[in-house]
């Protein structure tokens, strides 16, 4: 990866912190030395089922998915991650127990990963840094997961395609239809009518 890529993944990333909260130049001097670019091939896997991540990514190029296989191979994909997004395992980083979930990339990308340890540790020691953790944690856990869970049991079908598309208008454009349709909780065929009948 060249130098150039480098920078402006880093300034990409700044920019996705300061959304949420701005860094001291000291913090975010520590923090981009827990930091390491990166670069995926399609269907590479940044975070594999079964195995113990130690780190977290932000995306400054690509597309990923989080998708647990039940015992008889079926897939479910949790959530999609595009540029400006924190893809990883959460729990398991909390835990420190291998994930259940596999983050896979769907085009060719170019992320940050940080470490996850040394993370928490300027957790503790960067006001501000705690404070965008803080932030971000509330409004796309909190703020975002819970209308999504109510939505899978409440909504029909159509409407949550709706709402999908309402919120990416552009990433729904990027997916396999076979994709959103495991995401939304119902078949291809489903969907494929669906759109269809818009």
């Amino acid at each position: 990866m060249n130098a150039d890529t480098t920078q402006h993944a880093f300034a990409a990333l700044k920019s996705a912190l300061d959304i949420y909260y701005p860094l001291h130049p000291d913090t975010w001097a520590e923090l981009q030395t827990i930091c390491h670019c990166r670069t995926l091939d399609k269907g590479q896997f940044l975070y594999p089922a079964g195995k113990t991540p130690t780190s977290f990514a932000f995306v400054f190029k690509g597309l990923f998915r989080s998708f647990i296989t039940d015992c008889k191979g079926h897939e479910y994909n949790k959530i999609f991650f595009d540029e400006g997004t924190f893809p990883g395992s959460m729990v398991a980083l909390l835990t420190g127990t291998a994930s259940e979930f596999s983050v896979e990339a769907l085009e060719p990308a170019v992320v940050i990963e940080i470490a996850f340890q040394p993370y928490r540790k300027l957790l503790e020691q960067h006001h501000d840094l705690a404070l965008f953790q803080v932030q971000y944690l509330e409004k796309n856990w909190l703020l975002s997961k819970e209308p999504r869970e109510v939505a899978l049991v409440q909504e029909e079908a159509r409407q949550r395609y709706e709402r999908f598309v309402a919120e990416n208008p552009t990433l729904h454009k990027r997916l396999p239809q076979y994709l959103i349709a495991s995401h939304l909780g119902i078949t291809p065929t489903q969907l494929s009518r669906i759109k269809k009948n818009r």
